[in-house]
């Protein structure tokens, strides 16, 4: 099985030539602490008894349409789990098992599927064969760098994700699979780095760049860093102040430094605060921060704002229309303003009618409210999913395009 996505699936109904039928295809997947994920589609089989993912579409269900990974991406905590889990890989090197299940019928979400006609396991993996791991600790740094087979030398990349803090793999691990040297670098609540975000040094960030770009796996002479929110907004000052950054992914991030101080040297960015007094909670307890976070385009916040004038690599922008984790594309906007203001045309912008906060590799299931790790409580991070889906896949191939386009011009 390919490690990012699946073929399109032909399911073949055990009695072949038994007629067209209405058939509910099911996935049920565990993650790692054993919560239940499913997901449902409606199909209606040919006359042969077959239906094919890749081309049929779903006509009730979970989603509509032809969507070959819609049974993936829509799975979501089934009804006896707690909700607005999320479900991702915490290790990279076993496979999500996912099992499919085909119903006899259509039913409705309150009641029983009919009996099963056809079942299958399908093994998702998120590395490629000869993908080595690395755990790191070296001297301040901590992480895993994930390398291509191959004796390379290979574009380096930096990986990093938002607020949740800790070690997150399977984006590293997957561009390693795409052929980048990538290393998953966590900045809090990971080993003896520190435990809440209070306030960071450039220089960890520094240190973690020299180490990927003197590698001898990496071929150099810049790297790359590619975030997600808070790890966006990291990216944006890395490759502003460090000459070895010199092409940065920015997914749902802010144009300014937010919550923790950012020092480098003799300079500080201080952080935007959120104000939880604009923070509006829902008859059902979901917690909207759309509001909260302090105006950057207030006078008195400037020293938080992120000088990216003074970059010299590029930028590619990613921003989901409907983010309501904060204003992702008025942040994207008051960049790109930025830097146009300045006379500088260094980036791209992918923004996505539709797509939510967290636009991960494609098929990742899509989770419109998720429980914020640091917080404790089911936080909106808006989209719907169909739209979402369509934005990670998109933005999938755009990001290694786009990396591949900015790392290779330096190395040719």
């Amino acid at each position: 099985v390919c490690p990012l996505a699946l073929p399109p699936v032909q399911l073949l109904l055990p009695e072949p030539g038994c007629g067209a039928g209405t058939t509910a295809p099911q996935a049920v997947a565990a993650d790692e602490r054993g919560c239940l994920f499913q997901s449902c589609a409606h199909y209606r089989a040919d006359g042969r008894g077959e239906l094919h993912l890749g081309t049929d579409a779903s006509h009730g269900g979970d989603y509509t349409g032809v969507e070959p990974m819609g049974l993936f991406w829509s799975l979501a905590p089934a009804g006896m789990e707690r909700p607005y889990q999320r479900l991702l890989p915490r290790s990279t090197g076993t496979p999500m098992r996912v099992e499919m299940l085909v119903h006899q019928g259509h039913s409705r979400p309150d009641a029983l599927p009919g009996p099963v006609m056809a079942k299958a396991e399908v093994e998702r993996w998120f590395t490629a064969p000869g993908v080595r791991r690395i755990r790191l600790k070296e001297g301040g740094v901590r992480g895993s760098l994930f390398l291509p087979p191959g004796d390379g030398p290979f574009p380096g990349v930096i990986d990093m994700y938002g607020d949740e803090g800790g070690l997150v793999e399977f984006r590293s691990s997957l561009l390693a699979t795409r052929g980048f040297a990538a290393l998953s670098l966590p900045y809090f609540d990971f080993e003896d780095l520190p435990k809440v975000m209070k306030e960071f040094k450039l220089e960890y960030f520094e240190e973690a760049a020299r180490f990927l770009q003197r590698h001898p796996k990496v071929s150099g002479p810049g790297v790359g860093v590619i975030g997600t929110g808070k790890g966006a907004e990291l990216a944006l000052s890395m490759i502003t102040f460090l000459p070895e950054v010199v092409a940065a992914v920015c997914i749902s991030g802010c144009s300014s430094n937010t919550v923790a101080d950012l020092h480098y040297g003799e300079m500080t960015l201080p952080g935007l605060r959120f104000d939880m007094n604009k923070v509006s909670v829902s008859d059902t307890g979901v917690f909207d921060t759309f509001e909260a976070l302090d105006d950057p385009m207030n006078p008195a916040n400037s020293p938080c704002t992120i000088p990216i004038e003074k970059a010299e690599g590029h930028f590619l922008l990613v921003v989901g229309e409907d983010d309501r984790m904060w204003k992702s594309s008025l942040y994207a906007d008051l960049a790109i303003g930025r830097l146009r203001q300045h006379g500088k045309e260094n980036f791209e912008l992918l923004s996505y009618p539709g797509a939510g906060h967290r636009i991960d590799p494609p098929s990742t299931p899509f989770c419109q409210v998720a429980v914020d790790r640091v917080l404790g409580v089911p936080v909106l991070g808006g989209g719907e999913s169909k739209a979402h889906a369509h934005a990670q896949e998109h933005s999938w191939g755009k990001i290694q395009e786009f990396l591949r386009l900015h790392l290779a011009q330096l190395c040719a």
